[in-house]
């Protein structure tokens, strides 16, 4: 999510004892959607942080394009899973036929591995958002910076029954040449984002759809969340855009990798 405020994530002030999480063996079924995504080896983070397997170093720079081309949007969705929202977007996504790219806390995924099953069971994408969502993460040691992204990489391979993170968003954007480096070398691309909904704010289903329409010529990249608070009009919003935004001739895909 962007940085709205100072100091940690919410998330943080959740789950403190998170970070140490056992290892899920490297055997489980991969779906189709984020099929591709692993070979070839991992440089130096401590071993105790590799799940899944081998992995293969993407691109260190921050991707905001989306791979469904010129008129492609990318929707994204931050800080889940969480038990009320994350269905009800997941419905509104299936009734439009849209995927997604779930950027998922490492805690949450952890509290509600099933809700990651049924996210990449529908063909979405995940995307690690770090363990607690410190939005302080660039302002960090670097120990502490490989911690977050590594443990919530292991969090979120193991909820999701063995599929690994695409992507890494650092909490509110805070990402360092460190964390972009790491991220790469484990095979998540840096993930930024060109419309900033506000829906965090909660400023209306209107002013959400409105700032879609303004902003969307700035990049293809929308972030929206599905935790953290009421999140009824982002699921209003999303119910109106994803139509809207089809009818203007646009296509739904990833962001580039």
């Amino acid at each position: 999510m962007a940085r709205h405020g100072a100091g940690r994530g919410w998330y943080g002030k959740l789950v403190g004892a998170a970070l140490g999480v056992t290892v899920l063996a490297a055997g489980a079924s991969v779906w189709a959607t984020q099929a591709g995504a692993a070979g070839g080896s991992s440089p130096k983070p401590r071993a105790s942080a590799t799940p899944g397997g081998d992995v293969k170093p993407v691109a260190k720079t921050i991707a905001h394009a989306s791979d469904a081309g010129p008129s492609g949007v990318n929707i994204s969705i931050d800080d889940g899973p969480d038990p009320v929202w994350t269905p009800q977007v997941l419905d509104v996504l299936r009734e439009y036929g849209v995927k997604a790219t779930f950027c998922v806390v490492g805690t949450q995924a952890q509290a509600h591995p099933d809700l990651v099953k049924e996210v990449v069971a529908a063909g979405h994408r995940l995307c690690n958002h770090s363990v607690s969502h410190d939005t302080t993460m660039d302002r960090q040691p670097k120990a502490y910076q490989s911690e977050q992204i590594l443990d919530a990489e292991r969090m979120i391979t193991e909820a999701s029954g063995g599929l690994r993170p695409l992507y890494y968003r650092a909490p509110g954007g805070a990402f360092t040449p460190y964390s972009r480096t790491l991220a790469a070398s484990r095979g998540m691309r840096p993930l930024g984002w060109n419309v900033d909904t506000k829906d965090f704010e909660q400023p209306g289903a209107d002013a959400i759809v409105a700032t879609v329409e303004r902003e969307l010529p700035n990049g293809p990249t929308l972030l929206l969340h599905d935790a953290g608070g009421d999140r009824s009009q982002t699921v209003e919003a999303l119910r109106r855009i994803l139509p809207r935004l089809k009818d203007q001739g646009y296509s739904f895909g990833f962001p580039v990798r």
